[in-house]
């Protein structure tokens, strides 16, 4: 199987994430929006190899109404806000996480649905096995 392409050697530099300059990739939500800020990449799905570190921010009043399940590992540390698991379509009910928790998760493993009533951001590494 192909490996993927080597990360970009990217020493220390500034993170900006409310600077006009700094771009941001809208995602789609059930309600709501994620953003993602990209901060290295060689993440593959066809090749299933390689990794993604971004930051994840959630808009308030965002949800994804349905558990997820996929064929990569994925580490998050949720650096501000509160993230709720386990809720409701609705996004009622389920577990709240604040600013300093952590999930690992293997792949294959169902998780969610998910809502973030007054935003979040989310450090999140996503990578295949090698």
């Amino acid at each position: 199987m192909p490996s993927a392409l080597p990360k970009t050697h990217r020493e220390f530099f500034a993170l900006r994430p409310d600077d006009a300059d700094t771009r941001w990739t809208r995602l789609p939500a059930d309600a709501g929006a994620v953003e993602e800020l990209v901060l290295a990449d060689n993440f593959d799905p066809v090749t299933r190899t390689g990794s993604r570190t971004r930051l994840a921010r959630w808009l308030p009043g965002t949800r994804y109404a349905k558990p997820v399940i996929h064929d990569f590992h994925e580490e998050v540390f949720i650096v501000e806000g509160e993230f709720v698991v386990g809720c409701d379509a609705q996004g009622q009910g389920g577990e709240t996480f604040g600013a300093y928790t952590f999930a690992c998760r293997p792949p294959q493993v169902w998780h969610g649905p998910f809502a973030s009533p007054r935003g979040c951001v989310l450090f999140e590494i996503q990578y295949y096995e090698s």
